[in-house]
């Protein structure tokens, strides 16, 4: 047998390769040659004279599959083609269908796609009566799928009485009845969902313990597990149904992490990797420690991170790759600024190291945050690409509003009027806006118009559609009433609430839905910034007014991108549960806030510490993403839901040791060294009031005309500051207010400021 691939392993690496038989744990560091570890241990067991086809590698993604069945090529040469290597999806998949007769579905059953999913449940939601606005169907598949992955049947959920406490309290209490009355018509349909997959493998298994379970453990008699933290109840049910048994040799390799644990909202217990040494007593466990991808600092702050978490595998991280830079901690006053600080780092980093755009990565806690660091990246011009997601101002519901706030400045935009005349839906469907956009063609005029008098355009349009025309020309026209006396922030608050649009999100439940929630709260919250702040967007120009339609021509400077080409070299914007599993030269990990990171709903979790340790384990995956350069950014203040707090940094930035970190503001640096950084100057960015004392400041508005060159002001964000001099006409005055050298000099007009004259 040919060994030189096992040449270039470290100590460890090579007996976690080389231990064949038995029960085996890896626990793969970040950075640790994970990958490397586990495809040559594949193609080891197939060198050392097992049946490649005995061997059974399960993955969570198919690139990771496709990437490893590669790897063992080169290695062990075509074995590697017959070796069972997949996703556990798309491996027990291929075993129903030779399987699923024993169950009591066809060998050929269909596989629902998540919109097939929601017509059928919607089906038996208005077959028992029930109103689909309450049960919507995103929530209620969001349930049953949930309570598949726990290995939860339709008669254990209706037995258990927290799930349907849980359901009443949301005004659903019959999903349970749904849930049986759609797993019996799928099974009629000869239908399985994506969850079923696995759902109905386990039960393929659990009821047919000779033909089948036997079959399939003489079949697979090695079997390899990738990312085991990330298992839930029932993938790992499924193995341990494969390998635990009487008289078993147990030959079973997990690798993982469980410092990286992060899907829990996706049903994966830590618990699986955690308990693994109970279920299997005689395991041997081996410990990939050396990090050959990060420098001495980013290296000692994972560590320091992660020790805080209550369960976890002990470990201690270590690296020769040398101390590197210190990790820079970013304290801005804004997130605006925040963004802007940020995109003007990344310009130092790639003149000082020449470094290339793609050796950024700019992560956040939630999708929502990338609005201000696309618009900053577009002022640097610097390329970027929104990864795992579309850009912000690319989301649906982003569009959908945006759609709204253009027809209300500009009703004879057709392709805003289009986007949203039936949405939220109210029954003006694509036969009738076919008609009226046939007469608007024909008569050359715009089809706003045509709605306007849609009854007397084609008398042929159905009483309903017409009531629905007649009630979205209402809407509109009533809105556009408000444009010139409120401002553009009013105007957005009003058109999401007014037209459906809040109310429609808000009956997808689940984690993506909230997240489209979150999307639009973020949009409000930028408007509420342009309305509120001295600069339009990014761009230092001249503001003309806080208007809808000012706003509307800033965003169109912002989104209007240039078509994408070939170039990948972008920084790479996304969450931190996207960036895992990557690697970059240099790493921002942004809104390091109290409420942010950790999130708002792990404070507030039922689950507690539980849920600030995966908010921690989150952390720590994105901490170990940076190779050279990793730099912590936070906001002391920003716009959330329509208003301004004030914000504590992130507790995870208390627990890095104060030696490795540099703390930035602004223009001052200062080396933290020596002693544990005091909390407070982490916390915020002290603002001093005429009485001493820190913190958002309560301040009495004072007139317009009492604010003159020379005089000492006090701004609610800012505090203290001395005007220097005013610009423009009276209507649209502009004062350059200087606030001290930490936060230097402020345009901010009058008319829209909130300022005491001391």
């Amino acid at each position: 047998m040919n060994d030189d691939y096992l040449k270039g392993l470290n100590p460890v690496q090579y007996n976690a390769v080389t231990k064949i038989n038995g029960p085996v744990l890896v626990i793969a560091g970040p950075g640790s040659g994970k990958t490397r570890v586990l495809t040559y241990r594949i193609a080891h067991l197939a060198n050392s004279g097992i049946a490649p086809w005995e061997i059974l590698a399960l993955t969570f993604t198919n690139k990771a599959a496709k990437e490893m069945k590669e790897r063992i090529t080169k290695v062990a040469g075509d074995k590697a083609n017959q070796i069972w290597a997949g996703t556990f999806h798309s491996v027990f998949a291929r075993v129903l269908r030779a399987e699923a007769t024993k169950i009591g579905y066809p060998s050929d059953f269909s596989i629902y796609d998540p919109s097939d999913v929601k017509s059928c449940i919607t089906e038996i939601v208005k077959g028992q009566g029930f109103d689909t606005k309450v049960y919507a169907a995103s929530d209620i598949y969001h349930r049953i799928s949930k309570a598949k992955n726990g290995l939860v049947s339709p008669l254990d959920y209706a037995a258990d009485a927290e799930r349907l406490l849980d359901d009443k309290q949301a005004n659903m209490p019959y999903v349970y009845k749904i849930y049986d009355l759609y797993m019996k018509k799928l099974q009629r349909s000869g239908a399985m969902d994506f969850d079923d997959l696995l759902y109905q493998m386990y039960r393929l298994l659990k009821e047919n313990p000779e033909n089948v379970v036997d079959k399939y453990r003489k079949k697979f008699k090695y079997l390899l597990v990738d990312e085991f933290q990330d298992t839930n109840s029932l993938q790992y049910g499924i193995i341990q149904l494969l390998v635990k048994y009487p008289g078993s040799p147990q030959n079973i390799c997990v690798v993982g992490d469980d410092a990286q644990s992060i899907y829990a909202f996706r049903g994966a217990t830590i618990q699986n990797i955690l308990d693994f040494e109970k279920d299997y007593p005689s395991l041997q466990v081996f410990k990939l420690e050396q990090n050959y991808r990060s420098t001495s600092y980013i290296v000692q702050a994972a560590n320091d991170v992660i020790s805080h978490n209550r369960k976890q595998i002990r470990k201690k991280i270590f690296t020769d790759k040398g101390q590197g830079e210190p990790i820079k901690v970013i304290r801005a006053v804004t997130d605006n600024e925040e963004a802007r600080m940020v995109a003007s780092m990344i310009a130092e980093l790639k003149l000082r190291h020449r470094m290339k755009n793609e050796e950024f990565a700019i992560l956040y806690r939630v999708n929502a945050q990338s609005r201000v660091f696309e618009e900053a990246m577009k002022s640097q011009r610097i390329a970027y690409r929104i990864y795992g997601g579309l850009s912000f101002y690319e989301r649906k519901e982003i569009k959908d509003l945006i759609g709204y706030l253009r027809v209300i400045v500009n009703p004879k935009d057709e392709e805003a009027l289009r986007r949203i005349v039936n949405y939220p839906t109210r029954g003006i469907g694509d036969a009738s806006l076919s008609k009226l956009s046939l007469v608007a063609e024909t008569n050359a005029i715009p089809l706003w118009e045509v709605l306007k008098k849609a009854v007397s355009f084609d008398n042929s349009i159905s009483s309903r559609a017409a009531k629905s025309i007649q009630e979205f020309v209402m809407l509109i026209e009533t809105l556009q009433r408000w444009l010139h006396s409120e401002d553009a922030y009013e105007m957005a608050r009003k058109t999401a609430k007014m037209s459906g649009l809040l109310d429609d999100l808000a009956k997808d439940k689940t984690p993506e839905g909230q997240g489209r929630i979150e999307n639009v709260q973020e949009l409000l919250d930028g408007i509420k910034s342009f309305v509120e702040e001295d600069t339009v967007g990014e761009f230092q120009s001249d503001i003309q007014d806080k208007k809808l339609s000012s706003y509307l021509q800033n965003i169109a400077l912002v989104t209007d991108a240039d078509k994408d080409d070939d170039d990948n070299d972008r920084v790479k914007l996304m969450s931190v549960h996207a960036a895992k599993g990557l690697e970059f030269k240099a790493v921002f990990i942004t809104g390091m806030e109290e409420n942010l990171f950790p999130s708002q709903m792990a404070l507030k979790s039922k689950e507690g510490q539980a849920a600030i340790d995966e908010e921690r384990r989150l952390f720590y995956v994105a901490i170990t993403r940076a190779e050279q350069h990793l730099i912590l950014t936070y906001a002391s203040s920003r716009y959330r839901f329509g208003k301004m707090q004030y914000n504590n940094s992130s507790r995870f930035l208390e627990e890095i040791s104060s030696d490795c970190m540099e703390l930035k503001t602004l223009n001052q640096t200062a080396k933290v060294g020596g002693m544990k950084l005091p909390a407070a100057s982490l916390t915020r960015v002290p603002v001093k009031t005429q009485t001493g004392n820190t913190g958002p400041i309560q301040i009495k508005a004072s007139p317009v005309q009492f604010i003159v060159a020379g005089a000492k002001v006090l701004h609610e964000r800012f505090g203290e500051g001395k005007v220097i001099s005013l610009e423009g006409a009276p209507d649209n005055q502009i004062a350059i207010i200087f606030f001290g050298p930490e936060i230097g000099e402020k345009r901010i007009m009058l008319k829209f400021a909130k300022l005491q004259v001391l």
